[in-house]
């Protein structure tokens, strides 16, 4: 586009003025034309025509990076674990192993706890925790009413299985859990495989419910409080977690002495890591891919040691229908 300055139009319309001054027709021309020409002539001098911006050029060379957002830290993954050994213990056992996700990941790590089974499985329901620890009847109630997925197993001393222990005071007589009655027992959790539906289910064998088999029953709500309570004489008898039993007594040889096993249940698929059904499915293949390599990582030897794992495996979701036949025999809440 072509712009004409107001000098332009001023010279252009002097230069039309002088030809009709020379014209033989100039006295055919009324005076208002020259009049209107001399008008002209003075608002072109007086008002130049506005000149097109000038746009600088564009160096490609020299170009500069956007603003950053201003909160640029990392979102925490949250981790639960489930209150299958009292918080203070799992928090010292389990310090290493977070320690590891942080470094692995590049991203702190949240540890959630929560007293119950049912509550941790409340926040993997809705979204609330990225990864969690749970206990094996908490993985099937998850999987068949909200869909939990199984992430990996622990493997121990070469198996993915594990026991339920009924253990009685070193100095009791008891040789079985028909000697129990009338004595005062210690579950660990309300959905507890080995510290509440196993025991349950033996009783319910000798014809009775356990609270007409038992003079009182109590919740420890941890496996190991409930070691305790049975090397304390607080309880004449508990069920629980072979895992967890052989956990104890390696950090305290003193509760071998204080304990005694006089029943230990088939086998059973072992308590899994699992992750919500909601977790993108990019997050649970790094997460699963983490657990699977840890084994072959120098570095995680201490995390995997501080929990009493060799390594982790894949599993089934097969390998907990034992489980299943158990849990409809012996219903658990469903509820926290």
């Amino acid at each position: 586009m072509t712009f004409i300055t107001g000098q332009a139009l001023s010279d252009l319309l002097h230069s039309i003025v002088d030809t009709l001054e020379r014209s033989p027709a100039l006295s055919r021309f009324p005076s208002t034309i020259y009049q209107l020409l001399i008008l002209l002539i003075f608002l072109a001098s007086c008002s130049p025509l506005p000149q097109p911006p000038i746009v600088g050029a564009v160096n490609l060379n020299d170009l500069q990076p956007l603003p950053t957002p201003l909160n640029t830290e990392a979102v925490p993954l949250r981790v639960a674990i489930a209150a299958v050994i009292s918080p203070k213990g799992t928090l010292e056992s389990y310090s290493p192993f977070l320690s590891y996700l942080e470094a692995k990941l590049n991203r702190p790590v949240e540890l959630i706890q929560r007293r119950t089974y049912l509550e941790v499985n409340d926040l993997i329901e809705h979204g609330e925790v990225d990864l969690a620890f749970v206990c094996t009847s908490a993985y099937v109630q998850g999987h068949d009413t909200f869909g939990m997925e199984l992430l990996a197993a622990p493997q121990v001393d070469g198996k993915t299985t594990y026991n339920s222990l009924l253990i009685v005071p070193a100095s009791s007589p008891a040789q079985s859990m028909e000697d129990l009655r009338g004595k005062v027992f210690a579950f660990t959790d309300p959905i507890s495989l080995s510290g509440r539906v196993y025991p349950t289910s033996i009783v319910q064998k000798l014809g009775f419910t356990p609270e007409e088999f038992f003079a009182r029953t109590f919740f420890t709500y941890s496996h190991d409080e409930a070691i305790r309570a049975v090397a304390g004489g607080v309880a004449d008898g508990a069920a629980v977690d072979s895992l967890v039993y052989a956990f104890a007594v390696t950090r305290d040889p003193s509760l071998a002495e204080k304990v005694r096993i006089i029943h230990v249940s088939p086998d059973f698929g072992i308590p899994p890591v699992v992750v919500s059904p909601f977790i993108r499915p990019q997050v649970k293949a790094e997460l699963q891919t983490l657990l699977l390599d840890m084994a072959s990582d120098p570095a995680a030897r201490e995390a995997l040691a501080s929990i009493g794992v060799e390594r982790f495996v894949l599993i089934d979701d097969s390998a907990y229908d034992s489980v299943r036949t158990l849990v409809s025999e012996i219903p658990i809440p469903q509820t926290p």
